[in-house]
């Protein structure tokens, strides 16, 4: 494979990654009830998240190639299944908060290879929106890791408390 094909297919993954993102956290947003902080910040970034779907197509687009429908699939119907495999943990909350962290940093990783390998292929303009990417990326993960004690902390106080709710 040429540096080019290889820049062409990593963006592909990183589309697939937005969208697997997305799917994700919407479906954690959806079923939020008790942790409104954690819901508003989800819901922020599901947002910035089809923004940056939008601006790795435009990288795409740009080299005459499209996305790949097969690994766009994949990655919602994997994040269906995380979704949905949450849905039964009585600890949801907690965990879900550990998993958004862990893929936000998946995310750094690959939006800083990707800005390493738009700089060997002279993609100016693609290293401009990874950078841009990968700063809401670095945010978002930061806020997971800051706000994971008090998630955990309000999950521990509402499923010790009787008649309450606590895993989402």
């Amino acid at each position: 494979m040429t540096t080019l094909e290889n820049y062409l297919d990593w963006l592909r993954d990183a589309h697939a990654m937005e969208e697997q993102a997305e799917t994700m956290l919407k479906g954690m947003a959806g079923r939020l009830e008790h942790y409104p902080d954690l819901k508003m910040r989800i819901e922020q970034h599901i947002s910035e998240t089809k923004d940056q779907q939008r601006l790795v197509q435009s990288v795409i687009d740009r080299y005459d190639t499209s996305n790949s429908t097969l690994k766009d699939i994949a990655g919602k119907a994997t994040a269906m299944g995380q979704a949905m495999g949450g849905m039964f943990a009585s600890d949801e909350v907690v965990k879900g908060a550990i998993s958004g962290y862990v893929f936000e940093n998946l995310e750094i990783a690959s939006y800083t290879s990707l800005i390493a390998a738009a700089k060997v292929v002279g993609d100016q303009e693609g290293e401009r929106i990874f950078a841009q990417i990968l700063e809401q990326e670095v945010a978002m993960a930061k806020w997971c890791l800051d706000h994971l004690p008090d998630v955990t902390q309000k999950f521990l106080a509402r499923s010790e408390a009787p008649n309450t709710e606590a895993k989402k």
